[in-house]
């Protein structure tokens, strides 16, 4: 596979970490690298490498040096942006207007092994991995706390891979022959040993442990590095999904490994904003809305982060990302605050793309009766009473009846670049918002559900309060009872848009096969059908099963 990648590792890929990941930014005069060939590379390079692959597309801005060749345009081959296309564009929360680059196979779930979005997330893990395999060959012994993170790093790229792709190419180590295919069950079984390790919990392994938690703002030494809490969510996520991994189901463990996140030092961010900004105008937000403007990473919406990406506007510009779901998912009528109607989403450079929208099961969420009154987003979710309904419908329809439309469909007005005290952002053109790609939120709906599944499909006593925490948060009625498809709901509420759905339907059963759940446009039809289970799983690239003999294709493919 290595026909693809162009093995970039100069220090020029490096975050503004301001003090937190090593950095070498007065070292930048070198030419990209093939670590197979070159020799003089640092362990702080690299190890700056395994990092920056989740927050750019390359070594460079924008579409200048993009990792992987043949696709040409670098921000589909962003980590984040096809984690987010195969997970949502797939199910009953977003469809796009867009038709390049296999979209619509994604929108109509007809998808098949050259499927451009899904080869590149292939590739970009598999690159990822390869960055992880060469530091731990080169500088393992380094510094230990790296090590552990660059570990985990690896593990959580090898999560990504078998959830989308079941039976993968496995490696550990940057030199040798071909990859070996792994089982599901074999990678799980990595993952989580791996992780048990840098935990501490592993004695048998003496190696690298992970610092213990800490959260952190920006410009904190060690921001935007994992620590324990990150390791415990995945170990959680992992035991969550097992049954569908597997074959055999983890409850216990899935909620044991939440509530360690639950009791630990990161928290929910329940604070809002309300007051007058710099510029002496007055301005509310809610605590979920800190989650997702530009500047979550230096308010306390920074200490609900378990695994944040840095994403600068000046140092890791890239069309993936950040950019990627803040501009898709608005056009230039989108108005998300009240307080400056001139406004779109905090980005002034084009940056209205008119893309990604949701499809009318998601709203349904908030508004059951379709009864969603015709405003600007900053007035629907007081309608809704759940401030997590971040909807502008102004001038939109609830049905897609045309699919290439973008007013068919409720636009998004979730994710900005605004800054809760009326200062801009680094840049007119790329976002300051910082990606979380896990937050504290889940291990209270995972720890939820674990426990109501254990008590058999009624949420017991905890499972009620974890999931009352997070809706009290948004300002939603608590309940005293929940079911486990009451459950499934509230993951919609609470992470739509977030590039995990696929995940959670499959769960519930409720995605690929005959599940009896529909949405529009499911199955390309408009009143939505089901598609076959082995959709459930995406395909192995034609390219790297002639590349490799060892590999095996998915069934159905």
């Amino acid at each position: 596979m290595n026909k693809f990648f162009k093995y970039i590792l100069s220090a020029a890929v490096v975050l503004l970490m301001a003090g937190g990941l090593s950095s070498c930014i007065n070292d930048l005069d070198v030419e990209p690298i093939d670590p197979a060939l070159q020799s003089d590379v640092t362990a702080e390079e690299i190890f700056n490498k395994c990092y920056s692959v989740f927050a750019t597309s390359g070594h460079n801005g924008g579409d200048d040096a993009k990792d992987i060749d043949k696709i040409n345009d670098a921000g589909f081959t962003h980590l984040y942006r096809q984690m987010w296309n195969s997970n949502e564009l797939t199910t009953d929360e977003a469809l796009c207007s867009w038709s390049d680059g296999g979209i619509n196979d994604f929108n109509y779930n007809t998808f098949d092994a050259g499927h451009s979005m899904m080869v590149g997330y292939y590739y970009r893990l598999c690159l990822g991995i390869t960055f992880c395999n060469q530091y731990l060959d080169m500088f393992a012994d380094h510094d230990a706390t790296m090590t552990a993170e660059i570990r985990f790093l690896r593990a959580f790229q090898y999560y990504l891979l078998t959830d989308a792709f079941g039976n993968v190419p496995f490696s550990d180590t940057f030199t040798g022959d071909s990859p070996e295919q792994y089982t599901r069950t074999q990678v799980c079984e990595f993952i989580e040993k791996e992780l048990k390790a840098i935990t501490g919990e592993d004695a048998s392994d003496n190696g690298n442990i992970l610092n213990d938690p800490s959260p952190k703002k920006y410009g904190q030494a060690g921001y935007g590095r994992v620590d324990k809490a990150a390791a415990w969510m995945l170990l959680a996520r992992l035991y969550l999904n097992s049954e569908v991994y597997t074959g055999t189901p983890r409850w216990h463990d899935a909620a044991d490994y939440a509530k360690k996140v639950i009791d630990s030092p990161y928290k929910l961010n329940t604070n809002g904003y309300a007051g007058n900004g710099i510029d002496g105008v007055y301005r509310e937000f809610t605590a979920y809305q800190m989650l997702f403007m530009g500047d979550n990473s230096t308010t306390d919406a920074a200490y609900e982060a378990l695994f944040p990406v840095i994403q600068d506007g000046l140092r890791t510009t890239s069309w993936g990302g950040s950019e990627f779901l803040i501009a898709s998912t608005v056009d230039d009528a989108v108005r998300p605050y009240r307080y400056d109607e001139t406004e779109v989403n905090g980005l002034y450079d084009n940056n209205a793309w008119a893309g990604n929208r949701a499809r009318p099961e998601l709203v349904r969420l908030f508004f059951p009766n379709d009864d969603a009154p015709e405003a600007h987003a900053y007035d629907v979710y007081e309608v809704a009473e759940d401030d997590r309904a971040l909807f502008e419908t102004m001038g939109h329809t609830l049905d897609i009846t045309d699919p290439a439309n973008f007013k068919y469909g409720f636009a998004v007005a979730k994710f900005n670049n605004f800054k809760c005290d009326g200062s801009k952002g680094s840049s007119i053109t790329f976002p300051d918002t910082h990606l979380f790609y896990m937050r504290v939120a889940e291990a209270y709906l995972t720890y939820a559900e674990a426990l109501t599944r254990e008590s058999g499909g009624v949420a017991p006593a905890d499972a009620v309060a974890a999931i009352n925490a997070i809706r009290g948060r948004a300002h939603a009625l608590e309940r005293n009872r929940y079911t486990l498809d009451q459950i499934l709901d509230e993951w919609g509420r609470e992470f739509y848009f977030e590039g995990r759905r696929r995940v959670d339907l499959i769960r519930f059963n409720k995605f690929g096969g005959d599940t009896g759940y529909q949405w529009q446009w499911k199955g390309g039809v408009y009143a939505g059908r089901d598609f076959p289970a082995y959709r459930n799983v995406f395909a192995i690239p034609h390219d790297d099963l002639i590349a490799n003999s060892k590999l095996t294709q998915n069934p159905g493919y």
